[in-house]
């Protein structure tokens, strides 16, 4: 009988701190089998971080899992840290840690923006990969971004009002530009209550029904300052990378198996993404989750991740 519930809580047999420039410290962590197949996950966000229950999706038994914090997040300091902080430089961290493990090659599972960061350091290092598990997808394209910021609140109107009603009527017309002038105001009185109505304003739409557990991970004072910041950062910046250069780069990774997962009603990261990713990359499995949002933690969604992790001890 196939798995489909999480494995119990473990902690870390090895952790630490790399440094991986002049500013930048990242937080990493191993924990399940050491001589086991290497799996990297990789958080969503951007600058979310990475939670201890993010190792329950692997059987540590099988597994030599591998979680870091990426620039800016969690753990990983300076906490919020937007200079020197792009995609191309978390692809780069992502080699540095993996030549630091000594690893050859790994499993590579991300959700939301996990699945973006995911497919670029794909793109640019196929040979390091032996394949993929992705969840809620996201892209990164002027679309998306339009969506995240107007589209939700299509059906998430108080939701919206209350994000978009911190701004003076005229800035609404470019939330995107008044949030990052807040959020990147040195005055901690100005960055903190963006930040946390950021946060709270993803996290309100991240599940299909009201989730106080998720809510509560949304409103961390950490989670919220890294995740708002670092993500309007990477929007106004289109996330550093050409525009549709994920699914433009799709074929360099044709020869590797792949497993996509998707909320039918992901609000975040409307299933419109993944299903252009189905069609750009028809080898990957493409699962649909009727009755689910946008969180891995919505019981359909958490399911199928853990049913993909098992599968790939038999592929892989």
């Amino acid at each position: 009988m196939t798995r489909t519930e999480l494995f119990p809580p473990i902690e870390p047999y090895d952790h630490g701190k790399l440094p991986v420039d002049g500013i930048h410290i990242m937080y990493w962590e191993q924990a399940g089998n050491p001589d086991g197949v290497p799996v990297l996950f990789l958080h969503g966000g951007p600058g979310a971080g990475a939670s201890p229950d993010h190792r329950r999706f692997f059987d540590p038994a099988h597994y030599r899992i591998v979680i870091f914090d990426q620039r800016g997040a969690g753990r990983s300091t300076p906490l919020g840290e937007l200079k020197d902080n792009s995609t191309p430089l978390l692809i780069k961290d992502i080699e540095k840690l993996r030549q630091q493990l000594g690893i050859k090659q790994w499993l590579v599972f991300g959700g939301s923006w996990g699945s973006t960061l995911a497919l670029a350091y794909g793109e640019a290092h196929p040979e390091c990969c032996l394949g993929f598990i992705l969840r809620g997808i996201f892209l990164c394209r002027p679309k998306e971004i339009d969506w995240f910021l107007y589209g939700l609140q299509t059906f998430f109107p108080e939701v919206w009002y209350e994000f978009a009603s911190r701004l003076p009527a005229e800035d609404r017309r470019d939330i995107l530009t008044a949030y990052y002038r807040l959020l990147t105001h040195p005055d901690p009185d100005v960055h903190f209550p963006a930040a946390k109505a950021w946060s709270r304003y993803e996290g309100s739409c991240s599940t299909l029904l009201p989730n106080p557990e998720v809510m509560n991970h949304f409103t961390d004072n950490t989670v919220a300052l890294g995740l708002a910041k670092i993500e309007a950062h990477y929007f106004k910046h289109n996330i550093f990378l050409p525009e549709n250069s994920l699914l433009d780069n799709i074929h360099t990774l044709h020869h590797l198996p792949g497993v996509i997962v998707q909320g039918r009603y992901d609000a975040v990261c409307p299933i419109t993404s993944a299903y252009d990713l189905h069609l750009a990359w028809p080898q990957a499995e493409y699962i649909v989750v009727d009755g689910a949002g946008h969180s891995a933690w919505e019981p359909g969604i958490r399911a199928e991740l853990v049913k993909a992790t098992e599968k790939f001890k038999q592929i892989i």
